[in-house]
């Protein structure tokens, strides 16, 4: 079989290939975007039913094409959300090869690139670009055993309410994808436990704009006067039901029962950690705090935005969380299944190159590997915390075609 050369690979059709692709196509760059599957892939069959897009449609997009036939200040559902990224191809006459999975990248011997082995044969290309974005593969806390007489799904597996058997269930991780599901499944009329541990709570909207407003505003995307984010904090805010703010109080005066971080498993009695109230005050914290920056811009900047007093207003605290449980039997509280909402892993066993740390991160900056030629898109905080959204992995992708295009002036050159 013949082998395919080409300037850069790139792998993955989500939102981080296409812009890629778009960004190469306009600096001129010779290209393909390799997908397993079709394009966003992620959207169409590894979320539930009704997710919707965390921003709104003004802002989840990319600058060269608006969402139509939908309010710009709606949350797209992902059905949409899919199929706005094909017609995005589609405009751009983008180079996706879908039905393509990438075995391994590794570098040619003796000489510059990469030899990329595929599901359609070889491939040789100087440069690749992993994009394949933050939601590589389900990360399942090793806490509950298989063997358990329990039915335990990622939420990346979960669809709708009437998957999971009869009875209640657990929901383990309360960010965007965990306190949907839970509200989700309460509102079906099960009987609901939320396990919570630390997490980020901004409002949805305040005073008629949406928190995606005030991130650019206050300049929070770019995170350049803010504290360092801990890690692995869960982020929780949702664009559900037409986007309302996280708010675990409200979640458990409707019946959910909320728990602390899920700590460890004996014999059908699952225990949980302290502190759940330190947690929901660090959230209640961080909450206000973009209420007090809000109002502070407006006032500086002498806006004419409608004050929202009942914003500031909490919830009286439910009695889970005055008396929280430190352990549960699941059988007598009638528990049959648990879904895992939390988080991802990467996943770049593919990738045989030298470009990741110690640990087995990928080691970059800005996308630009410790390996000459490949680049990483897509990935949490690459840049700043817009870097894992769409608004963001536009101008991520921007940055590193910009740099493809530079290097590859280092190769051709030619002393005259």
């Amino acid at each position: 079989m013949s082998v395919e050369k080409i300037n850069t690979v790139v792998v993955g059709a989500g939102q981080a290939g296409i812009a890629m692709s778009e960004h190469l196509s306009l600096m001129g760059v010779p290209h393909v975007v390799l997908e397993r599957s079709r394009i966003a892939e992620r959207w169409r069959s590894e979320r539930w039913d009704s997710l919707v897009a965390n921003g709104p449609a003004w802002h989840d997009r990319f600058p060269s094409m608006k969402f139509d036939n939908i309010s710009q200040e709606a949350f797209p559902p992902k059905e949409r959300m899919a199929q706005y990224f094909e017609d995005y191809v589609k405009m751009l006459d983008a180079p996706v090869r879908t039905g393509v999975e990438v075995h391994s990248v590794e570098r040619l011997p003796e000489r510059s690139g990469f030899k990329i082995l595929t599901s359609a044969g070889e491939f040789e290309a100087d440069n690749v670009v992993a994009a394949t974005g933050p939601f590589q593969k389900p990360a399942f806390p090793q806490i509950v055993p298989e063997s358990a007489a329990l039915h335990q799904i990622h939420s990346s597996a979960y669809k709708n309410p009437q998957q999971l058997p009869q009875g209640g269930v657990l929901v383990v991780g309360a960010g965007a994808s965990g306190s949907q599901i839970a509200e989700e499944l309460r509102k079906s009329g099960r009987e609901v436990t939320l396990s919570i541990g630390e997490h980020y709570r901004p409002p949805r909207s305040y005073r008629d704009r949406d928190y995606c407003w005030w991130l650019g505003a206050l300049g929070l995307w770019d995170e350049v006067k803010i504290k360092p984010k801990k890690q692995h904090v869960a982020f929780a805010v949702s664009g559900y039901e037409g986007g309302k703010t996280v708010d675990f109080r409200r979640l458990a005066h409707m019946g959910i029962t909320l728990v602390g971080i899920t700590k460890t498993w004996d014999n059908g009695v699952l225990s949980f950690a302290e502190g759940i109230m330190d947690n929901i005050a660090e959230g209640d914290k961080a909450y206000f705090d973009v209420l007090r920056d809000a109002d502070a811009y407006i006032e500086r900047n002498g806006l004419d935005l409608p004050p929202e007093p009942q914003a500031w207003e909490l919830l009286p605290d439910p009695e889970c969380l005055i008396n929280p449980l430190s352990e549960l039997d699941l059988q007598a509280a009638g528990i049959t299944s648990i879904i895992w909402a939390t988080g991802f892993k990467f996943d770049f066993s593919w990738l045989k190159v030298d470009a990741f740390d110690a640990n087995g991160a990928p080691f970059h900056k800005r996308g630009i590997s410790a390996e000459r030629g490949i680049y990483f898109l897509g990935l949490p905080n690459l840049v700043n915390r817009a870097s894992s959204f769409i608004y963001g992995v536009w101008h991520d992708a921007k940055y590193i075609a910009d740099h493809v295009v530079l290097q590859n002036a280092y190769t051709d050159y030619k002393k005259s």
